[in-house]
């Protein structure tokens, strides 16, 4: 009996041409950076002879910047966190009126132009003494991760069955018992997703570091990029180095997370 022939090879020559199409980009970024300083235009394609002088000359003059950004974005995290976590535990398990109203509202939140949030919160943090701090930077940032956090989670905790937490209740544990020691074991991969979602948003943001900061006192790396190009158009390893430092921590934790991600995405979509 004749194997009938395999009707996957197309797609997956494709997926891979495709692959290829998105990964070049990263390919050649990597590459220019391993390049003597100059145009990229006139490197090879392989760096056979590789020079590291760009990622010197980048931790030299951007570890600072990879510095404030992992500070905000581990801030960003654990304040979305704090806030959302509870918040959708709340709203997946007390029936009160007016729960779809704020949901509503959390939806409508996330649907406001990022440029409108930023120059509201450049006029209150003049007043309030906030611009170029690491805090404002932090709250800035999470006005995105919660409302995110909190659609994720709450997704996930409605899917607990009620019967777990009653069960907890009867054995003596009270409500904030029963949050800690039996909803937030469960929940894991969906904090976990929910805080690697919003500390690639922090990590990546522009627009509030761009709005919130006038000063080098507090820098975060995406800012340090734009304003390093503009300073250094000649040295494109630096620049092309720098954008790998940045790089790094994002991929790292994806590769890390990924499997957390996946379950944390899809676990509240099955009750």
């Amino acid at each position: 009996m004749k194997r009938a022939p395999s009707r996957g090879w197309p797609s997956t020559i494709v997926g891979i041409f495709l692959l290829a199409v998105m990964l070049f980009p990263v390919y050649w970024m990597v590459n220019a950076s391993l390049q003597p300083a100059g145009n990229t235009l006139r490197g090879g394609w392989f760096p056979f002879h590789p020079d590291f002088s760009g990622y010197a000359t980048a931790l030299r003059d951007q570890g600072t910047n990879l510095v404030t950004s992992l500070v905000v974005a581990l801030g960003s995290v654990a304040l979305s966190l704090g806030l959302a976590t509870p918040a959708a535990y709340a709203l997946a398990h007390f029936p009160m009126r007016g729960t779809n109203l704020v949901l509503f509202g959390i939806l409508i939140t996330q649907m406001v132009p990022g440029i409108v949030v930023a120059n509201a919160l450049y006029s209150a943090y003049n007043d309030l003494g906030l611009l170029n701090s690491y805090l404002g930077l932090i709250l800035a940032d999470s006005s995105a991760g919660v409302p995110f956090a909190i659609l994720i989670l709450r997704s996930f905790m409605q899917s607990i069955p009620k019967e777990i937490i009653e069960a907890a209740r009867v054995d003596g544990a009270g409500s904030w018992r029963a949050f800690r020691s039996v909803v937030l074991p469960i929940s894991a991969n969906s904090l976990i997703t929910a805080a690697v979602f919003t500390f690639l948003f922090t990590w990546s943001d522009f627009l509030f570091a761009l709005t919130l900061t006038t000063t080098e006192t507090v820098r975060p790396i995406t800012l340090g990029i734009y304003q390093y190009i503009g300073a250094h158009t000649n040295r494109w390893n630096a620049v092309m180095a720098t954008a790998v430092l940045a790089s790094a921590p994002a991929a790292v934790l994806l590769a890390v997370a990924q499997r957390y991600v996946t379950a944390g995405t899809t676990s509240g979509a099955i009750k």
